[in-house]
């Protein structure tokens, strides 16, 4: 099991890999690449994200970023990867397990993204498979939790897909793009994994 305050599980920053994909903590090297996928997919992901800074593609930001996630890895509070493709490492998205709750609850929250050009090619999916063991196994957690807005049907099938179940709706539960939005509840157990 994980041991609160250690970066890297094992002494070694965790390579999690899936089928043509893996996933690993971002690198200051990644600033290039993070933020031309990004910014050739703002008008994509503006539907389905918090709004975004004046400077957020910026190499200041980029650092804060990166000093941030050292922090909350650290902290035990939060693990961010990036989804690369394997046959020629290119940056495909990214996925995070976010307020990680420990003591009798043993939770986190799984968000991700994905650059237009990658949408709907199986890529998220595979990561996914690679994030949810690494999640229930090596931190030792035993619920996952993910939301999304009730119209954006391909995330709904993905999380489905991966296993996770619907648990009802939240109203104003994430403030998206600047206003505060309903969102479809999701959730999956270490039992179902194993199930």
């Amino acid at each position: 099991m994980f041991m609160r305050g250690m970066i890297f599980p094992g002494g070694r920053e965790p390579l999690l890999k899936g089928e043509g994909v893996y996933l690993r903590y971002p690198r200051y090297s990644d600033r290039k690449a993070w933020s031309a996928l990004r910014g050739d997919s703002r008008d994509f992901l503006t539907p389905w994200e918090p709004s975004w800074p004046e400077d957020e593609l910026s190499h200041g930001a980029f650092r804060r970023r990166l000093r941030r996630n050292q922090g909350e890895i650290r902290g035990d509070t939060a693990y961010p990867f990036l989804l690369i493709r394997q046959s020629d490492d290119m940056l495909l998205g990214g996925c995070t397990l976010s307020s990680v709750r420990r003591g009798v609850c043993q939770s986190a929250s799984l968000g991700y993204w994905i650059g237009q050009a990658h949408a709907q090619r199986g890529y998220m999916s595979a990561g996914l498979r690679a994030v949810i063991p690494f999640a229930f196994g090596t931190l030792g957690l035993h619920r996952l939790e993910a939301a999304c807005i009730p119209g954006n049907e391909p995330s709904r099938r993905l999380l489905q897909r991966a296993g996770f179940r619907e648990e009802g709706h939240a109203r104003s539960y994430l403030q998206i793009n600047g206003e505060w939005r309903d969102h479809v509840l999701y959730a999956m157990l270490e039992s179902d994994l194993v199930g």
